[in-house]
C-alpha cells in the first residue's frame, strides 16, 4: 500500500507498505488481525516475512483443531515461540475480534474499555526542510489533532525545535529519537528541557532499560519509552529504575491484547501514563488502536489517526475519522466495529495461504 507521503524516521525513509493481515474463521465469524512489522528489521527485527514464517510454521498449527474458551488464553500457548510479538499479535488480536463478536460487544468493550472518544495526536516525520515541517504542523493543528509528535536525530534536534516552539508557542510537543542518541549525548538532550516537551520518546538503546535511567535522573522532560517494552515485566523493571515516567504501548510490540492489558493494569497501578503508538498500520492495525486506546489508563493522545493521512483508500469500511476536536469515536458494534473491504484488497495482494 503506497503511503499518501513519505515517512521518514532515525531509521531511514517508508513511501509504501508491505502489511501481512490474518483473517481467522470460526463458527460462521470472521476476525481480523494486522501484523504491524516494518519492511527492514530496523525498528525490530520482525519482518513480513519472518512473521510469515513464525505463523504458518507454528502458531496457526498451535491454533487449529483445539477448543478455546477465550481469545486470552492463546498467549499463553504461544510462550514457547521467544520474541516475533507481531506475528503472535496479528493471530491473537484476530481472535478477540471473533470473540467480542460471539459475545455481541464492541471490541473495546470486551478489553475492557470506557471511552466512547479517544483523543487523537499525529505524528509527523523528519522532513526535506524546517519549513515543510511548519507546514504540517500547522495543517494538522487545523484538523484538529490535540498532541503533535515529530521525530528528531541527531542534527534534526534543537535548531528544529527551536523553530516549532517560536512559531507554536503553547503546542503540545513531544519529540520521538526512535534510539538515535546515546549516553555520549547527554549534554545535547538536556538542551531539549527548555522546549516545554510533554516527553522525549526512546531516546536510547532499542533494547535499553539501564542507560534510560541515568538519562531521566539528568532531564527534567519524561522519557517515553517504546522499543525497550515488549513485556509488563519489561515495564515493571522499567518502572523499578526510574528508567522512564511515560510508556507506549503498541498492540504488535507487546504481542497481542492479552500482554498490552496487563501492561496496562501495571502502569495505572504505578502511576504511569500511557498511550498508544502507532505504526503506520492499515484500517486493520488501526481499528484494533482505537480499542486499546479505549481503556482507562490511555489518557495521553496516541497516534491514531485519520486513515486519510496515510493512504488514499483505506481497506476498511468506513475509514476511520478524526473529529474537528480531536478524537476517534469507539465503535459501538460488535467486534471491530470496522469491516474489511475484501475487494479493495485483492488487487494489492501478493501473496495468501490457507490453513484448515
Amino acid at each position: 500500500m503506497p503511503l499518501v507521503h513519505f515517512f521518514e524516521t532515525s531509521f531511514g525513509r517508508t513511501t509504501e507498505r508491505r502489511i501481512v493481515l490474518v483473517q481467522v474463521m470460526a463458527e460462521g465469524l470472521t476476525g481480523w488481525g494486522e501484523v504491524t512489522c516494518g519492511e527492514k528489521p530496523f525498528y525490530s527485527y520482525e519482518t513480513p516475512e519472518t512473521a510469515w514464517h513464525i505463523l504458518r510454521d507454528f502458531l496457526i498449527p498451535w491454533t487449529l483443531h483445539r477448543k478455546w474458551e477465550s481469545a486470552s488464553e492463546v498467549a499463553d500457548c504461544f510462550r514457547p515461540v521467544r520474541g516475533h510479538n507481531m506475528a503472535k499479535a496479528a493471530l491473537e488480536n484476530a481472535l478477540w475480534d471473533i470473540e467480542a463478536q460471539q459475545k455481541g460487544l464492541p471490541l473495546a468493550q470486551l478489553v475492557d474499555g470506557t471511552r466512547s472518544e479517544i483523543p487523537c495526536g499525529v505524528s509527523i516525520g523528519i522532513q526535506n526542510s524546517v519549513e515543510d515541517l511548519l507546514a504540517k504542523i500547522e495543517k494538522e493543528c487545523a484538523a484538529g489533532y490535540q498532541r503533535i509528535k515529530v521525530k528528531i536525530k541527531p542534527g534534526w534536534d534543537l535548531e528544529v525545535m527551536e523553530r516549532i516552539r517560536t512559531k507554536f508557542s503553547s503546542l503540545p510537543l513531544m519529540a520521538d529519537a526512535n534510539s538515535a542518541y546515546t549516553l555520549a549525548d547527554v549534554e545535547r538532550l538536556k538542551r531539549l528541557d527548555r522546549f516545554n516537551l510533554m516527553m522525549i520518546e526512546q531516546p536510547l538503546g532499542w533494547d535499553d532499560l539501564l542507560d534510560h535511567a541515568r538519562l531521566q535522573s539528568e532531564l527534567s522532560t519524561p522519557i517515553c519509552l517504546d522499543e525497550s517494552i515488549h513485556s509488563p515485566d519489561d515495564a515493571r523493571k522499567a518502572i523499578e529504575i526510574g528508567a522512564c515516567r511515560i510508556i507506549n504501548i503498541k498492540l504488535g510490540r507487546v504481542g497481542g491484547f492479552t500482554s498490552a492489558k496487563r501492561l496496562h493494569d501495571l502502569c495505572r497501578a504505578n502511576g504511569i501514563p500511557v498511550w498508544c503508538g502507532g505504526m503506520l498500520e492499515s484500517g486493520v492495525g488501526r481499528a484494533h488502536n482505537v480499542a486499546l486506546s479505549a481503556l482507562p489508563g490511555f489518557t495521553l493522545p496516541g497516534d491514531i489517526s485519520a486513515s486519510a493521512r496515510y493512504w488514499s483508500r483505506d481497506i476498511i469500511d468506513p475509514e476511520v475519522e478524526v473529529t474537528t476536536h480531536g478524537t476517534i469515536r469507539v465503535p459501538e458494534t460488535p467486534g471491530l466495529g470496522y469491516t474489511p473491504n475484501l475487494a479493495r484488497m485483492e488487487p494489492l495482494t501478493a501473496r495468501r495461504e490457507s490453513f484448515g
